[in-house]
């Protein structure tokens, strides 16, 4: 026999009544919820059990939450959604174009009458900024699993204009025609730092993505695998993190060029709130979670 659910809103409007089986699951509310309030697609709706709760998973069933027959659910309405996947590749498409229009066409942007050559230090960072691009589309598009579907719209411009604002701000310095190239030595550890760091983020990145199984949301402790890169697991939660900021720090030195070190800071002042983040919730979910760090080994 079905169970009666009233569904309101996080502010106690009500919307609608609907009936659902006693095995049912949030999600199968969800689509019951949509097919009530075509406004409400199944990716906009958040379910509490109370108004100021928190998002219920969708894989939880009505049984173990508690609810009953004549018990009230809330729905918040997220907005429009855009799915993870095109977020990432909208992104990430923009900051090598962008770069490479200043490298490659400096006229556009500089009072340049003695036309320039490109440096060597400066070559080389367009190489390695567009090699870091390419991987990450690469990534976005066969590597990721992504345990949510989708993500408010708004976030696409959110995050379209800090990668693409910060490869306007770091190309225009770098592909200035007063850039001072570092010495050659200093060129040469930037560089082999960067890649090194992204050989390294790439490899965590797909030990992250063969422990979940495709179509899964299933959670495992990471541990490192044969490839060496994998290690740093045995020291921080998030390597990839930590890979990231090694990367682009190491694109500082390689260019000595300031808005390259803002950016990296930014980065790792960003990706060290997601890693305390995860690493709580590591902990908290695995009672025998092994004693690391965040991000940083031995400090963070």
């Amino acid at each position: 026999m079905n169970i009666k659910l009233n569904v309101s809103t996080i502010k106690n409007v009500p919307l609608c009544t609907i009936c659902v089986a006693p095995t049912a699951i949030i999600k199968d509310v969800k689509i019951e919820i949509a097919k009530t309030r075509k406004s409400l697609r199944i990716e906009r709706q958040s379910l509490r059990s109370e108004i100021k709760g928190k998002d219920i998973d969708n894989n939880a069933t009505l049984k173990s939450l508690g609810f009953e027959n004549g018990s009230t659910i809330y729905v918040k309405d997220l907005g429009p959604q855009i799915g993870w996947r095109t977020v990432y590749l909208i992104e990430y498409l923009g900051p090598p174009i962008i770069y490479a229009i200043f490298a490659c066409r400096p006229a556009l942007f500089y009072n340049n009458p003695q036309n320039i050559p490109m440096s060597t230090a400066a070559c080389i960072a367009l190489i390695c900024w567009t090699v870091h691009y390419v991987k990450r589309l690469y990534e976005s598009a066969f590597v990721h699993r992504f345990s949510h579907d989708t993500m408010p719209l708004r976030n696409l411009f959110k995050n379209c204009g800090y990668y693409w604002g910060f490869a306007a701000y770091v190309a225009a310095h770098v592909n200035h025609p007063l850039f001072a190239s570092p010495s050659p030595l200093q060129v040469v550890l930037g560089a082999s730092l960067f890649e090194i760091s992204e050989l390294g983020n790439l490899s965590v990145h797909l030990l992250l993505r063969d422990l979940r199984p495709v179509g899964s949301t299933v959670r495992k402790i990471p541990i490192p695998n044969k490839n060496p890169f994998t290690k740093l697991f045995n020291l921080v939660s998030c390597p990839n993190y930590t890979y990231e900021f090694t990367a682009w720090l190491g694109f500082y030195i390689m260019t000595n060029c300031v808005p390259a070190l803002v950016f990296a800071l930014a980065g790792m002042y960003q990706m060290s709130v997601w890693a305390i983040g995860k690493h709580k919730a590591y902990k908290k979910e695995f009672w025998n979670y092994p004693k690391r760090k965040a991000i940083i080994p031995f400090l963070l």
